[in-house]
């Protein structure tokens, strides 16, 4: 995995975790792979690794059963996409709106753009 130097690692791997979990390559109650696997995966220290599982954890987006290995929780989906809106919200709207503003792009072109890409 190729790594930016803006962000910890660790979040990085999070970012991962969610990626796989909003594209539900991972769902409710699925085995994920160890730590070590992901350290390995991921081409980072196992610390590195465990810090991120940590994160999930405390964010209930995975649990561990101990000497099975970490598990995706029941409400997974839906904390990830809460904690992925917040995010759009808080760190991608304001600058996009900025530019917006900047370059006199309308809500309207901006609109057009969106369904001329997703239709």
């Amino acid at each position: 995995m190729h790594f930016t130097e803006n962000k910890p690692i660790y979040l990085q791997i999070t970012e991962y975790f969610y990626d796989q979990i909003l594209t539900k390559k991972w769902v409710d109650g699925d085995n994920i792979p160890s730590v070590r696997k992901i350290a390995v995966l991921m081409e980072v220290n196992p610390n590195t690794a465990l810090r991120a599982f940590h994160e999930l954890e405390n964010h209930g987006i995975v649990s561990s059963k101990r000497g099975i290995g970490y598990f995706i929780t029941e409400d997974a989906y839906d904390i990830v996409l809460k904690i992925k809106k917040k995010e759009f919200f808080d760190s991608i709207l304001p600058p996009l709106f900025k530019d917006m503003k900047l370059l006199n792009i309308s809500f309207e072109e901006l609109q057009a753009l969106y369904h001329s890409e997703n239709d």
